[in-house]
């Protein structure tokens, strides 16, 4: 079954078609066999019957001539055989035609009968006089010969036929398939970098697996496109941190006091977590950009993972003064991947930190009426309008704020927003005064 399914697609159809076409071929074949042979039975049946008829005319009392009946007789005597009989005796007979009734005398009408070790087709019926009977009769293996005649004339040409048949199958269904030919050559010369999308001017049943190709090719130019940012966006900006971690431990290794030591050490732990940091934003966005957090959205409970995310920040809050709260029910359930959430939650709190002063207040909240919404607000200096506008770009830092983020934190909050079809809006907080996100879910 293997090797059949990998057989070219041309000898597949073309080997089918000649299979289906003789099937046909045959069952029309046995159709007309077995009509041809009815038809013709009742035929020479009624040959049987007028040619008994014509003897029967012939043979009276008054009117007995050997010359007519004889030239009557020499019309039919190469295919039927002939008896006329007088009460028992057999006054007249063709020379096939044995000494004995190929039917018994008295019984008129069609009837199959054995005689002379011969299967005989026989009519019989009484002639002009009531005590004359005409029998005429037929050879079985006459008639056969006649119905494979028939027969032999109709599948000859039939046979003839198949290898023209086959040869314009094959020549049809190459053409046909022309189309799936020049689409393979141009998939194979197509070169990697390429971006313009399969020509969809193609027959119906191709046009699926061209509009597949071009989704294919758009996702892997979307991969690439992606990888490429990504590399860039490292290149660009790891060189900060790694020149500033680099000058940091110069200036320990040629420092003689400790406490300056002490402090290069210090900033060179900085600058390895910020790096840490700004590498695991990079794969996140990046994995984000070549869909790879798509998951099967399943039911996660949206609270339990904002307290453990914002558990994670505690320790942020506290070194910079900054209270954290939480207001949101016991539990709620979302049908959304797990983790994303607190993917969610901890790029949105992470940025009202960096971005907030010493002392200042972030809020985070959760409700489900009349849909699922995240509230995220801070009592930082909040942005301009001309800031939000550009909010989400990526590396897009706020001119005149020493926070030390990557600008990459909104990115990511974008991105998933745009994947899982949530509605952002952000604005001033009307209660502390500094930036509002609010994240609502979509209905399901």
């Amino acid at each position: 079954m293997t090797a059949w399914r990998t057989t070219s697609l041309q000898w597949r159809l073309t080997l089918s078609l000649l299979f289906v076409t003789t099937l046909v071929w045959a069952l029309v074949l046995v159709m007309t066999w077995f009509k041809t042979e009815h038809e013709l039975s009742e035929l020479l049946d009624a040959h049987l019957a007028q040619t008994a008829a014509v003897l029967a005319v012939q043979t009276s009392d008054e009117h007995d001539d050997d010359f007519t009946t004889a030239a009557v007789l020499h019309k039919y005597q190469p295919r039927v055989a002939f008896q006329i009989w007088h009460e028992k005796d057999l006054i007249f007979r063709s020379n096939e035609a044995p000494l004995v009734p190929l039917a018994p005398l008295g019984q008129s009408g069609i009837s199959n009968q054995w005689q002379a070790q011969q299967a005989w087709r026989v009519f019989a019926t009484p002639g002009r006089e009531s005590d004359v009977w005409v029998v005429v009769a037929e050879l079985q293996t006459a008639r056969n010969d006649i119905l494979n005649a028939g027969l032999q004339s109709a599948i000859v040409p039939m046979l003839l036929a198949l290898p023209v048949l086959a040869l314009l199958i094959w020549g049809t269904i190459f053409q046909s398939l022309g189309t799936l030919r020049q689409l393979s050559q141009t998939v194979a010369q197509r070169h990697p970098d390429a971006r313009q999308p399969l020509s969809e001017v193609v027959s119906a049943e191709v046009q699926p697996l061209v509009r597949a190709l071009n989704r294919l090719f758009d996702q892997m130019a979307q991969q690439m496109d992606g990888e490429r940012r990504f590399t860039a966006d490292a290149a660009h900006e790891l060189r900060t941190p790694i020149a500033a971690i680099r000058m940091q431990a110069q200036v320990a290794r040629g420092t003689d006091t400790g406490s300056e030591r002490q402090n290069a050490l210090d900033a060179v732990l900085q600058g390895c977590d910020r790096a840490t940091r700004l590498v695991a934003q990079l794969l996140q966005l990046a994995r984000l950009d070549a869909g790879g957090v798509a998951q099967a959205a399943v039911a996660c409970d949206a609270v339990a993972e904002t307290r453990a995310t914002l558990a994670d920040l505690g320790p942020q809050a506290v070194a910079k003064q900054q209270t954290l709260s939480l207001d949101a029910p016991e539990s709620l359930p979302l049908s959304m991947p797990p983790g994303l959430v607190g993917v969610l939650v901890g790029n949105l709190v992470d940025n009202a930190q960096r971005y907030s002063p010493a002392g200042a207040r972030i809020q985070v909240a959760w409700d489900a009426l009349p849909l699922p919404r995240l509230v995220v607000q801070d009592s930082g200096p909040g942005l301009s309008d001309a800031d939000l506008s550009r909010l989400g770009d990526r590396f897009f830092r706020v001119p005149g704020n020493g926070a030390d983020g990557s600008g990459l934190g909104w990115s990511i909050v974008r991105r998933l927003a745009q994947r899982y079809r949530l509605h952002v809006l952000v604005e001033r907080s009307a209660e502390l005064g500094g930036l509002r996100v609010v994240l609502t879910w979509p209905a399901p």
